[in-house]
């Protein structure tokens, strides 16, 4: 396995914003009133169109990496899963692209890494009935400046699509206050999530292994969602 370097030098997040964000509420309640109706773009469309032929050709389980990063949560996922479908997704090409330095020899056959804006390829999914048994979002950017709540999963439009995949979602961050808006957010949307802070008993990501060697907390959101035909109901 092949570690970055500079591991020890891992920054804590810091922010002037200090509790959940006052604008949370009204934006949730916004995006889960008003879909998000962007239009896609092809190169997302194309690469959500060789996922879903990917798993169509295979029947089993299936498990969301949501910003993969350079795949190493997908590959350990796999491992850790072996009768589950992994599927991992991030727009960069150029980390995906160092996938191979992250793994060992020992690679599962079971995941699948593609390039995509989570913007579409969750709404895609969405659309076309996806239903992970787990999505995992670990250590997404956190945004932390107070104007960019809106770039936030749970400040987003995407935050619906989150909501209509269903699943075991669990989160992951070194920034406490993401944590706590991403379950004030599911409150708001009628779930009922846990946060704690935790210790992996291994690092499923190379910030997860600098955050832990730098000795910061580490915090999670787990939340088991509800049937989607039960999520929108209160929609007016």
């Amino acid at each position: 396995m092949k570690k970055t370097s500079g591991q020890q030098h891992a920054r804590s997040v810091v922010s002037s914003q200090q509790g959940i964000h006052e604008r949370l509420h009204h934006l949730v309640e916004k995006h889960l009133h008003h879909p998000f109706k962007k239009p896609y773009a092809q190169h997302n469309i194309d690469a959500f169109n060789k996922a879903q032929q990917w798993l169509s050709a295979r029947d089993r389980p299936l498990i969301l990496d949501s910003f993969c990063g350079v795949g190493e949560s997908t590959w350990r996922l796999a491992k850790r899963f072996p009768d589950h479908l992994v599927i991992g997704i991030d727009k960069s090409a150029a980390r995906l692209d160092k996938h191979p330095a992250h793994i060992d020899a020992d690679s599962p056959n079971n995941y699948l890494l593609v390039r995509a804006d989570i913007d579409d390829f969750w709404r895609l999914a969405a659309a076309a009935d996806w239903r992970p048994e787990f999505h995992f979002l670990l250590y997404p950017n956190p945004w932390p400046k107070p104007g960019q709540l809106s770039l936030r999963v749970h400040g987003s439009p995407l935050f619906s699509s989150l909501l209509e995949l269903g699943g075991h979602i669990e989160a992951r961050s070194n920034w406490p206050i993401y944590i706590q808006e991403l379950a004030a957010a599911l409150r708001i949307a009628r779930q009922n999530p846990r946060c704690e802070t935790f210790s992996p008993g291994e690092p499923l990501t190379p910030f997860e292994r600098k955050y832990l060697a730098a000795g910061q907390p580490l915090w999670r959101c787990q939340c088991q969602l509800e049937a989607p035909q039960a999520l929108f109901s209160h929609r007016g």
